[in-house]
């Protein structure tokens, strides 16, 4: 049997680890532990996330079993780790709303019956400590030298780190020491940006329970130019449906640019690696073959088969393919708005924030109805311009709305 590792390297999740040999060697012959924690500032997950819960589900197909922990108690305090500000504070009601929502979108890759896979909220243990106890038994084993040597630090002590803040590294380690106790977790996985919090715990757990535990960090998903992906002209990609819809979802995959085809395809889709080789040694056009079926793939997974394909069916009818076209995203107008001004009916339908950003719009030849570019800022929509009950609007290149009439 293939051990996880060898397809953790191959798929290029693996940024940094603790002790390469010793956990190549356990991932191959033994059934490990490891948790993964979530962050639960926001309702939803955003596609930052998805690489962790892809990590998961390749570990859990392999047969390890994961953690997933959701920081209840840290999201109470806020985690230094690449910010620059110190973050709002949300209630415990705020909280458990958000977890709840977390467990339902992870629950679409990791599968939790049985005992294959635990959700543990680090509340649970937080909240009840002994500030007295835990600076004794805990914080004694950290030194404030390592501490402020840490990058997560480094960037804050300009700016101003607050004691607060700087218990983050404790109560993580700590969060590390609990599941090794409770569970026998011996792994931790997370973003590049938690390396030294990881470290912090092995620490930990090898000064209390002479025990060894391990690391890994995770690439982060950037483009070519090194930033980030993810983000939309509307903010982060989120993997909530409400938050970003499907179709936005399937366009934000299908659009990207060709030199991140292959990243994507191997680290946020299960298709196996001999076919992301074809699909991405294709040239030119062919090319997007490959984001096709990364579009329709990391879709799938995240809003199921059905939505994935009401997406690739939108798209397809936008690009000529002449596919039913009730998958296209929906604004619509009353009856007594027939015979207004294009631009009141691209303000009034949120197409365009403003009329300003309307006249631009068609001054620059970039609105289309019914594939006719308008010019005239003039111009108005009667009913003889729906067709079958719609109208085809057209925004830039890409950006298509189906307008009806209430």
């Amino acid at each position: 049997m293939e051990n996880v590792y060898d397809t953790l390297v191959e798929r290029g999740y693996i940024k940094q680890l603790t002790h390469e040999d010793e956990i190549k060697k356990i991932l191959g012959e033994e059934k490990v532990t490891f948790y993964i924690g979530f962050d639960p500032t926001a309702d939803s997950l955003h596609i930052g996330h998805f690489i962790a819960m892809m990590f998961m589900a390749h570990m859990q197909r392999a047969g390890h079993r994961p953690i997933a922990l959701v920081g209840g108690g840290t999201a109470m305090i806020g985690d230094p780790s690449g910010k620059t500000d110190m973050r709002k504070m949300l209630s415990k009601e705020e909280i458990d709303h958000n977890i709840s929502c977390i467990k339902s979108q992870l629950s679409r890759l990791i599968d939790f019956k049985d005992d294959k896979a635990i959700l543990e909220n680090n509340a649970n243990w937080l909240l009840n400590l002994n500030y007295v106890d835990f600076i004794r038994d805990i914080g004694a084993h950290f030194s404030v030298n390592r501490m402020l040597a840490a990058e997560c630090f480094k960037q804050r002590l300009e700016k101003g780190l607050s004691f607060l803040e700087f218990n983050y590294m404790l109560m993580q380690g700590y969060d590390f020491l609990v599941l090794n106790q409770k569970y026998g977790c011996t792994m931790q996985l997370g973003g590049d940006d938690q390396w030294s919090n990881i470290i912090a715990g092995m620490e930990l757990i090898r000064k209390k329970e002479s025990k060894a535990s391990y690391g890994m960090t995770c690439t982060l998903l950037t483009n070519s130019e090194g930033k980030k992906m993810g983000k939309t002209e509307n903010g982060a990609l989120w993997l909530d449906a409400n938050k970003t819809s499907p179709y936005d979802f399937y366009q934000y995959w299908r659009n990207i640019e060709d030199s991140s085809v292959e990243k994507c395809l191997a680290l946020l889709t299960f298709v196996p690696m001999d076919e992301i080789k074809r699909l991405c040694a294709l040239k030119g056009e062919e090319i997007n073959e490959g984001k096709k079926v990364l579009a329709f793939e990391v879709t799938k997974l995240i809003h199921g088969e059905e939505e994935a394909m009401k997406a690739q069916s939108a798209a397809q009818a936008l690009f000529g393919a002449g596919v039913d076209m009730s998958n296209v995203p929906m604004v619509s107008i009353p009856k007594s708005m027939l015979g207004a001004g294009i631009m009141d009916i691209l303000v009034y339908t949120k197409v365009l924030p403003s009329k300003a950003e309307a006249r631009r719009l068609i001054e620059q030849g970039g609105l289309t109805i019914n594939d006719k570019r308008i010019e005239d800022k003039n111009a108005t929509l009667v009913d003889t311009d729906f067709q079958d009950g719609k109208v085809l609007i057209k925004k830039g290149k890409k950006k298509y709305y189906s307008l009806i009439i209430e």
